[in-house]
């Protein structure tokens, strides 16, 4: 397996620390409001990476965290006079269900700020007695000129790491570009006891101290956006690696490009946010993950109804060519095809991927023998399971309705065909037509085939 590395700027073979247990993670949602469709981005880019690793590893570690210590935070909960966890606990389920309808399985763990408070605290401590980090005033701050490969990842200067990380000014740091590793709390914020008097963590900190807690000193993969890039995880490799004795934090780094909407960066006050909870309502997750996964993970993707649409009428191809082989048993021990595999160990490549499975339903669509549609068969639900694509029947798929008021229920269509069968029995052929027409107009297509009508949403 090959994976672009941004440490590094290139790509280079993927050789875990042990192989016997791969370490990967994932900087999850900040949960103070409902996830927007760029933070799904990496649930579903490292879901397919994880899924493959899986496939290649007897034991992969996955963690994805939840933010629940943050300023904005703090302010839905005063918004509302509540307690900040009422404000966490609601939009974590909410991401955690909206990320189960594209198709995103459960990382093997989901830690939480709040939970991880003591190791938070001696992390920092750990990064003070070795003269990384100072206390000021009630803060800690990490030193950035302590560590002489800050600036490495993301590959910027002083000049323009300065510049890039909207710096505080404030009188107790020792150097401008040090960041936050503690800050105090005010008596109506929320704080916890620390040797530095009562506070919150800094939003860096919180990653570092959550990965060792769970993966150890040294992980294999770290991922995230690539507006994470800086200062998130510059910031991210300083502290973890003075608190580990200069050992490595993460060996490869992977960052999943932006998602834009009709070629706009999305923005609040163009207000073309996009938020999953909302889209969901208006169509199945399969399709916005298959959006996602249309283009390659680390180049950026445009999101615009024409693209939606194709990624509907792709998934209807799919599901129709497996529709065709619904009587048929998948083969036995039959995995996906070795070009399929191949592209997706090519760093991610799930465009190239997505043509192979393509390939496979056009393969389906040709096939008479009953050997080689069992193979087809198994070769495309393997393969699907991969990209977390086709993993339900048919007839489910075909029986998602468009959002459209009008659109009739999958109730309403069959009640509909059993009267437009009775018509061609009668040879009322008028009536037949009458019938699929003005389905048609609704939005419903039929098809008359040698196994009798069929119908899917247009």
């Amino acid at each position: 397996m090959q994976l672009h590395n941004t440490l590094t700027g290139t790509k280079q073979p993927f050789v875990p620390l042990d192989p016997q247990r791969v370490t990967m993670y994932v900087c999850g949602p900040t949960v103070y409001s409902y996830a927007h469709i760029g933070n799904a981005r990496p649930a579903v880019v490292f879901d397919v990476l994880s899924r493959l690793l899986r496939r290649n590893y007897p034991q992969v570690v996955y963690v994805r965290n939840i933010t629940d210590i943050d300023d904005k935070i703090n302010a839905a909960a005063a918004k509302e006079g509540v307690d900040i966890s009422v404000i966490t606990n609601r939009y974590a389920a909410i991401y955690h269900d909206d990320m189960a309808a594209l198709g995103v399985l459960p990382p093997d763990h989901a830690p939480r700020v709040t939970q991880h408070l003591p190791q938070i605290i001696q992390m920092i401590e750990r990064l003070i007695e070795n003269g990384h980090a100072y206390a000021a005033e009630g803060h800690v701050l990490f030193h950035t000129l302590s560590f002489k490969d800050y600036g490495q990842l993301s590959g910027r200067d002083e000049q323009s790491l300065m510049a890039g990380a909207r710096i505080e000014v404030a009188p107790y740091k020792k150097h401008a570009g040090d960041f936050v590793l503690w800050k105090p709390s005010s008596a109506d914020q929320p704080g916890w006891d620390s040797p530095w008097g009562r506070g919150r963590p800094g939003w860096h900190i919180e990653c570092s101290a959550m990965a060792e807690a769970l993966l150890g000193e040294t992980i294999d993969i770290h991922g995230g956006g690539h507006d994470l890039i800086f200062p998130h995880h510059e910031n991210e490799i300083a502290q973890s690696t003075c608190a580990h004795g200069g050992k490595p934090f993460a060996r490869y780094w992977l960052h999943n490009g932006f998602l834009n909407v009709d070629s706009q960066k999305m923005s609040k006050s163009i207000g073309n946010v996009l938020l999953v909870h909302e889209l969901l309502k208006h169509m199945p997750g399969e399709v916005i993950r298959l959006v996602l996964l249309t283009g390659h993970y680390r180049q950026p993707v445009d999101w615009n109804d024409e693209v939606v649409a194709e990624a509907r009428k792709k998934l209807d191809r799919l599901y129709g060519a497996l529709r065709e082989l619904e009587d048929v048993q998948p083969a036995a021990n039959v995995s996906a095809p070795e070009g399929f595999v191949r592209a997706l160990e090519d760093d991610l490549n799930t465009p190239m991927a997505l043509a192979e499975l393509f390939e496979l339903a056009r393969a389906a669509n040709k096939a008479r023998d009953a050997a080689e549609k069992a193979q087809i068969k198994a070769q495309m639900l393997d393969a699907g399971q991969l990209l977390g694509l086709l993993q339900q029947n048919p007839a489910a798929w075909f029986s998602h309705a468009p959002a459209a008021d009008d659109a009739p229920t999958a109730e309403q269509i069959e009640a509909l065909l059993a009267e437009r069968l009775r018509a061609r029995q009668n040879r009322q052929w008028g009536e037949s037509d009458r019938i699929r027409d003005d389905l048609k107009a609704r939005g419903v297509l039929v098809e008359d085939g040698k196994d009798g009508q069929r119908w899917r949403y247009a």
